[in-house]
């Protein structure tokens, strides 16, 4: 399986505590209408670390009823523990999911020989198609370039979701081995595409999926011209949804425009009254580019 374009990694939306699943289902529309090459749903951005098990398995029964017809649906099945890992992976590929996305173990901080350990484990057990997904700044622990080029020639993981935030980490990546690289950072997703990355999982394709899909494919098509005015257009927005912790300051934004509550899940609030106004001025500079937007 070939991974590459935009991938966005879906919010949650939350309602007086319950997830809100006709407001989830809004968004996968406007994923579809925007074009992109797939969602990943119960991921970072999705507040997984919050959700049961039956909320995981009603989003991802959602996600591929309302557009797995359409776009690659890729949940999020990682945790911090490999016996969890693999039940949740397994979850997904009885449910019908073509891929699913896995997370470094959070908290325990584990060796490079225990990550190969943790992923080979899960490729033992499934048969779908996995990604890899290294976010030291949120799991305390970093996929090596060696590490990942080990996992690659086991034959199981078809892409890597790079969001170490460092352009020379993709350069590594793909120096050593030939797995599919992924942006996982917004404000970085042209610059790593110019080194080799294929595309991005995206928190702002959440509010504008055309136009980071846009961006992406002018890269795929070596017009970076293009691609770096939208990358431009793009940057207020991209920072704005990084004021506070992801996924607080992309609620508002989608929540500002009609689309959902702005609503998490504790320990996750809402963003304070000086990054809000930092959210509302980028979301007014979009303007009508916000698809959908509700007055």
């Amino acid at each position: 399986m070939v991974f590459e374009g935009t991938y966005t990694a879906l919010v949650t939306p939350f309602r007086r505590g319950e997830v809100d699943f006709g407001a989830f289902k809004t968004l996968l529309e406007r994923q579809k209408a925007g074009g992109v090459a797939g969602v990943v749903p119960c991921g970072c951005t999705g507040e997984a670390a919050t959700l049961s098990l039956d909320e995981r398995k009603e989003l991802l029964r959602l996600s591929l009823e309302t557009i797995g017809g359409s776009l690659r649906v890729v949940p999020g099945t990682g945790t911090n523990a490999t016996q969890s890992t693999i039940a949740l992976t397994k979850e997904a590929e009885r449910a019908g999911a073509p891929a699913a996305l896995i997370i470094t173990p959070y908290y325990n901080k584990p060796s490079q020989r225990g990550l190969v350990e943790h992923y080979l484990r899960v490729a033992e057990a499934t048969t779908i198609p996995l990604v890899l997904y290294n976010v030291p700044g949120r799991t305390g622990v970093t996929l090596s370039a060696e590490t990942v080029a080990e996992l690659h020639a086991s034959g199981r993981f078809a892409a890597i979701k790079e969001a170490a935030g460092s352009v020379d980490a993709v350069s590594d990546l793909r120096a050593k081995c030939g797995i599919t690289v992924l942006s996982g950072d917004d404000s970085l997703t042209l610059p790593m595409m110019a080194v080799g990355a294929m595309g991005v999982v995206s928190v702002v394709s959440n509010l504008v999926p055309s136009l980071v899909r846009e961006m992406v494919e002018n890269a795929l098509a070596g017009e970076y011209g293009a691609a770096r005015q939208i990358h431009y257009r793009l940057l207020p927005v991209v920072r704005a949804a990084f004021v506070e912790s992801n996924p607080s300051p992309i609620k508002a934004m989608l929540s500002l425009a009609g689309f959902v509550e702005n609503e998490l899940r504790a320990p996750l609030v809402p963003v304070g009254e000086k990054s809000l106004a930092v959210v509302r001025r980028a979301l007014e500079g979009l303007g009508a580019e916000v698809e959908g937007r509700r007055p």
